[in-house]
């Protein structure tokens, strides 16, 4: 029982902070929504014998020719926004989970293995982890997306390879200063190996630090998602996620159909906001001094 101790006073902390709290519950609210998005809701939005394009662009609280009362309206195919919106969170939570897993992954090793090693090859690899930090993450997965082309699997790919230098510096800086510890020396008295070193004695200490950064930098992942279908360079029409749903709607602005974009735009907001508002009360959990 006395291992759960830290976890308690970790969770009775978090607890204390009634925004942060309230953040975490909208957040699984959301989480749990885009995962039940196939069973509740009320359409399809990409089924084509379930969409009537002749309900395009009506406005919120429409009754349709069915019966059913579309609640934030339709698009101008005629889908459902309700029902686009659930549909385009649980993408847009998929994309931003998944290279935010792998970057940290990446990210994790070649910080570690850098830090034990030092020397030329610690130098060479922070050399090049400081050059992609000096461009914006942006760019480098806009540079990647034009090389790779459009697709799911080729955004993860250009925000892992954007996003992984981050997780890179926080795990060396982090194991450098647990590599100066004693029980790393008593390890190394030992004679243990270089794998059990890393793995069970620096990788645990390594983890809360990097842990707050993947929760940060997942929302960071997507608004980069958003931001690139938005441009037309991101996920394809097929698999629209809420950045994609906004630059649909983008153009029928100007002739006042605004909830299109908005309620889409509404959802990325709130997503992306709870999860950092989570993450920075994580992050003042773990480190106090970063609070002040």
């Amino acid at each position: 029982m006395s291992s759960l101790n830290p976890y308690k006073k970790l969770w009775s902390e978090f607890c204390e902070n009634k925004i942060a709290f309230l953040a975490l519950c909208i957040l699984l609210v959301l989480i749990v929504l885009s995962l039940l998005s196939p069973i509740i809701s009320p359409q399809d939005p990409y089924n084509l014998s379930e969409i009537n394009i002749l309900e395009g662009r009506l406005p919120p609280g429409t009754l349709s020719e069915s019966g059913y009362i579309y609640v934030l309206g339709t698009d101008d195919q005629g889908r459902d926004m309700l029902s686009a919106i659930l549909y385009g969170l649980r993408i847009s939570l998929a994309v931003g989970v998944a290279s935010g897993l792998f970057a940290f992954i990446l990210g994790l090793t070649v910080g570690l293995f850098a830090a034990y090693n030092r020397g030329i090859i610690d130098i060479l690899i922070m050399r090049f982890v400081d050059m992609q930090l000096s461009f914006p993450a942006i760019l480098i997965a806009l540079i990647l997306l034009t090389t790779l082309g459009r697709g799911t699997d080729k955004v993860i790919i250009a925000l892992i390879a954007s996003q992984w230098v981050y997780y890179a510096r926080v795990a060396r800086g982090t194991a450098l200063t647990e590599l100066n510890k004693e029980y790393i020396e008593s390890a190394l008295c030992l004679n243990l190996s270089k794998f059990r070193i890393i793995i069970f004695q620096l990788l645990p200490n390594c983890l809360p630090p990097l842990i707050v950064v993947m929760t940060i930098e997942i929302g960071h992942a997507i608004a980069l998602e958003a931001t690139l279908s938005f441009l037309g360079v991101g996920l394809p029409i097929t698999k629209p996620s809420l950045g994609l749903l906004i630059s649909n709607g983008y153009e029928y602005m100007l002739y006042g159909k605004y909830w299109i974009s908005m309620f889409p735009g509404i959802a990325l907001l709130i997503l992306i906001l709870t999860i950092n508002v989570v993450g920075d009360h994580l992050r003042d959990i773990l480190n106090p001094r970063l609070k002040q």
